[in-house]
């Protein structure tokens, strides 16, 4: 194998490491783009605590023209919601929402060496723009009155690498086509 392949392997296998790292240092989503008009599944990544200090609340807030939101329980965990009108009327499967959850908090304890996920469900409505990124603003309490909160969500022409504490971020897709 000649050196440059060598470098261009250790290059690629840091590049990794690092790209690996960054990801870890945040709460992202597993899934990162999904179709509007679908049913969308949120599993929210969380790689660590507050500067070593273990989690004790995951909260994420709920955008505008995402309904019909079911939370997945966690045992061990708490699991609270908030409801409030949707600025707009929503189709559902032949209904109408005028309302639903707006944020949802689950209050337990994780480990600062630990990881764990934070899981709901949720509908991506017609009222959506596809090709554009929907975010979820969420705030990590930890012990000692420590936080994290990824709530940055990035202005035109910048992208989530560019904040220290970026919303998880979604890419809205075309709805898929129906026979």
């Amino acid at each position: 194998m000649s050196l440059n392949r060598i470098a261009g392997s250790l290059g690629a296998a840091a590049f990794a490491c690092l790209t690996a790292t960054s990801a870890l240092a945040h709460i992202t989503l597993e899934t990162r783009q999904a179709p509007i008009k679908s049913t969308y599944k949120a599993v929210l990544r969380v790689g660590h605590g507050c500067e070593g200090a273990p989690s004790l609340k995951i909260r994420v807030q709920i955008p505008e023209g995402v309904i019909a939101v079911k939370p997945m329980p966690k045992p061990g965990w708490t699991l609270e919601t908030v409801r409030a009108p949707y600025k707009q009327p929503a189709g559902y499967y032949g209904e109408t929402l005028t309302e639903g959850v707006k944020e949802i908090a689950w209050t337990g304890k994780l480990l600062d060496e630990h990881y764990d996920e934070f899981v709901f469900r949720a509908y991506l409505s017609d009222t959506l723009k596809p090709a554009t990124m929907l975010y979820f603003p969420a705030v990590q309490e930890c012990e000692g009155g420590k936080a994290e909160r990824w709530i940055e969500i990035p202005a035109e022409g910048k992208s989530m690498d560019d904040y220290k504490y970026p919303a998880p971020g979604l890419r809205l897709l075309p709805a898929k086509a129906t026979n």
